[in-house]
């Protein structure tokens, strides 16, 4: 199956198919294996500092000779070293999220880097676009971890976003499987961002505790939380479901920031606890089943998408009829 749009032109791709840089998820060996199938994969650098990010680089060039890319979390305090190793190591494709591209725009193109910002809304979407970012990721609020305090779906966002800009747009959120990504492809966007589904991968440097979590969500089983310090989705726990209560109860924030504490996802996420971990997850939780490996996850996303493709045609052939 060929695929050619303006996201697999710019990132030199087969498939049109992004793996989310998560914390404590995506590693090198999880962004490798992502694009030795033809997809994208990124190294998520914010459970990193500089050092294990340079580590982590040159690793991921050891084993795979496809195009790789790093996610910068631009609000950490050390985004700038983290910048600075990514120009050092070469790395040619850098998305960047939680703050805004234009502090760093200008050295990293000047580094001939591709960037790519994640933006909740049309109006971030227009701000990135304006710095010189090459794409954007529309991500809806059914995605994992830190959301937009608008709470657009994926549905609603994408098309939105696909006509206020000019450069191509990425979906994210809610999307993992083949017929999430023809939709995705439906509404304009020329590529998708799977987070949750690659998490719940052999290659995922989660915990066993996290992808068992995972396989076993159904729908209604995460929890937005967090939404007066930087809304947060989450799979239900003691933990997520004592600070939805504090909101409730109308905690102020520093009292919630209190109860959130440090280090909280990776206690859920990197070490296993299923009560006081923040396990950050997307309501795509729900559609998996079970723990695959990439190279599995490839071909059964590929085979979605015929199947899923293969029936719009048929209905498209009756309505013609």
């Amino acid at each position: 199956m060929k695929f050619d749009t303006r996201i697999t032109k710019l990132f030199n791709i087969e498939y049109p198919v992004i793996q989310a840089g998560m914390v404590w998820v995506s590693g090198w060996k999880l962004a490798s294996a992502v694009s030795n199938c033809g997809g994208l994969g990124l190294i998520g650098s914010g459970s990193m500092k500089p050092e294990l990010l340079r580590e982590h680089i040159q690793k991921c060039r050891a084993a795979t000779d496809k195009p790789f890319g790093v996610n910068i979390p631009l609000l950490r305090g050390d985004a700038e070293e983290l910048v600075n190793v990514v120009i050092e190591e070469g790395v040619r494709i850098v998305f960047s999220s939680a703050g805004n591209p234009a502090k760093f725009i200008d050295i990293l193109k000047k580094n001939n880097i591709i960037v790519v910002h994640v933006v909740p809304s049309t109006k971030f979407a227009l701000k990135a676009e304006s710095a010189g970012c090459d794409a954007v990721v529309g991500e809806g609020v059914e995605a994992g971890g830190h959301n937009g305090i608008d709470e657009t779906t994926t549905l609603c966002l994408i098309p939105q976003i696909v006509d206020a800009v000019k450069i191509p747009v990425i979906a994210a959120g809610g999307i993992a499987d083949g017929r999430g990504i023809l939709a995705a492809l439906s509404l304009g966007a020329e590529g998708v961002q799977l987070g949750t589904r690659f998490a719940a991968t052999v290659e995922s440097s989660a915990h066993p505790n996290y992808k068992r979590k995972v396989v076993e969500s159904k729908d209604g089983d995460t929890v937005l939380a967090y939404k007066k310090i930087g809304l947060v989705r989450m799979m239900k726990n003691d933990f997520a479901l004592r600070s939805v209560k504090a909101e409730e109860e109308g905690w102020d924030e520093n009292k919630l920031r209190e109860l959130l504490g440090k280090k909280r996802e990776r206690l859920g996420i990197f070490e296993g606890d299923e009560t006081e971990g923040e396990m950050e997850a997307g309501q795509s939780s729900g559609l998996v089943k079970e723990i695959l490996t990439v190279e599995e996850l490839f071909k059964k996303l590929l085979d979605e998408f015929r199947q899923a493709s293969q029936r719009i045609k048929i209905i498209s052939n009756q309505t013609e009829a």
